[in-house]
């Protein structure tokens, strides 16, 4: 539009009021003619319809295989967020396929815009929640910050990274009939926004990997926790760990594409190139989808699935603030041993001995030890 001759129309207007003008006839745009081309539409190219074909099954596939094993390990919050970032990246990948034959077409656009925008925050919110389960299962005290507390870090930074993208998204909408200038201003702020997401991602990589490092160093100390150099070794959490990280980094390389997209505005280069879309932006959260699907915390992590499937969530804090036993556990002698924390004091009274007791004798009894429950 900057390089639009103001001669070809009337006296007066800018050439704000010119983009304003263009803006205003294309949005009236319904179908593919010859003075609405597909290259002025914002994709710039009728989308490929068998690769989306092929992501909208691969996304309906995820969401089974995600609902499927949940419901079975009952790791609801885990699955309820994995689920709705699946269902969000179908139903954008099946508004693409009408735009196959029209790329005029407003709806479909606009729902694949918004869908595909939104499900990478949903999925890094079950991210986030495995740091805070693979802590308090490792080590707890070892993590710089209380492990309860990481998803009450996270999740309203990758909100809060959201909402600014939807408040540019609403100030682009609002003004695409009437003022262009707006409509670059939404686009700033979808940018400010992806790029808060990038840090805060790349704020919850490098706190896993100190957490990950200090942990590697206690492992292969003498005071190690018996427990939690099993469950280190362990071949299915190191899967697990391995999925959970390659998942992190499809949708960290997803939003540094973004950043990459949306700088040119509405309609640039990158935005009209559909292999890197496809390949950056598709694959990019389709993999992590897959992935985070077919190998759940209730078949790897069988620890983190017992936390969220136990009634009143094993685990939290209790009554009056005192902290879990977990919690207590300390990271350099490592002398009190994780399974104790778990199971209780060994010294409980056996069936017999409990049998034996008066039936006036009180339900619950005061723990007399370090270890017990």
């Amino acid at each position: 539009m900057d390089q639009i001759d103001p001669s070809m129309f009337p006296p007066g207007m800018d050439q704000d009021d010119i983009a304003d003008a263009i803006a205003n006839y294309y949005y009236s745009c319904t179908e593919v003619t010859a003075t609405c081309p597909v290259e002025a539409t914002t994709l710039g190219y009728y989308p490929n319809r068998g690769i989306n074909i092929f992501m909208a099954i691969g996304y309906a596939v995820a969401l089974v295989a995600t609902l499927a094993l949940g419901i079975r390990k009952k790791t609801w919050t885990y699955t309820g967020f994995i689920c709705a970032g699946c269902a969000l990246e179908l139903a954008g990948y099946a508004a693409r396929i009408p735009l196959t034959d029209n790329p005029w077409n407003k709806h479909a656009f606009e729902t694949q815009i918004v869908a595909i925008v939104l499900s990478p925050t949903l999925l890094c919110i079950s991210i986030y929640l495995t740091l805070k389960h693979v802590c308090l299962a490792l080590n707890p005290a070892l993590s710089r910050v209380r492990p309860h507390l990481y998803p009450f870090i996270f999740v309203p930074l990758d909100v809060s990274c959201l909402l600014v993208q939807a408040i540019g998204g609403a100030l682009a909408a609002s003004a695409a009939l009437s003022n262009f200038a707006m409509v670059q201003h939404g686009n700033r702020c979808i940018i400010a926004g992806i790029v808060l997401q990038v840090v805060v991602l790349m704020f919850f990589g490098s706190s896993a990997a100190d957490y990950f490092l200090r942990v590697k160093k206690w492992i292969n100390s003498e005071g190690a926790d018996p427990g939690a150099v099993a469950l280190w070794r362990d071949k299915k959490f190191r899967t697990f760990i391995y999925v959970v990280s390659a998942a992190y980094s499809g949708i960290l390389i997803r939003c540094i594409y973004r950043i990459a997209e949306m700088a040119g505005g509405w309609g640039n280069e990158i935005m009209q190139h559909e292999p890197s879309f496809i390949v950056l932006e598709g694959f990019m959260v389709l993999i992590p989808c897959l992935l985070l699907a077919f190998f759940p915390p209730g078949i790897l992590f069988p620890q983190m699935a017992a936390r969220m499937s136990a009634p009143g969530r094993v685990g939290l804090r209790r009554k009056g603030g005192e902290k879990s036993d977990a919690e207590r556990q300390t990271p350099a002698d490592g002398h009190e041993s994780q399974q104790q924390a778990v199971s209780g004091d060994e010294s409980a009274p056996s069936d017999g001995q409990v049998k034996e007791k008066p039936a006036a004798t009180p339900a619950v009894v005061e723990p007399t030890s370090k270890g017990a429950a």
